[in-house]
């Protein structure tokens, strides 16, 4: 039997965006955490605020896909 938990990673929201407008001088990056989820409990997207070493500052970070 398969486990319910499964490994995601977690991508700085403010990085991409910056990332997507091209401003790369603001930033070197995109900064990502890796971690579990229980799929059964949390079908939906997981969204934390984490500290991202590029921004210095804590920020919201989502699931990527």
């Amino acid at each position: 039997m398969k486990g319910s938990r499964i490994i995601i990673s977690l991508e700085c929201t403010n990085c991409r965006t910056l990332a997507k407008q091209g401003n790369s001088t603001n930033s070197s990056g995109v900064a990502r955490y890796s971690t579990m989820k229980n799929r059964r409990n949390t079908s939906s997207r997981l969204e934390l605020k984490k500290f991202c070493k590029y921004c210095r500052q804590h920020q919201l970070f989502r699931e990527t896909k």
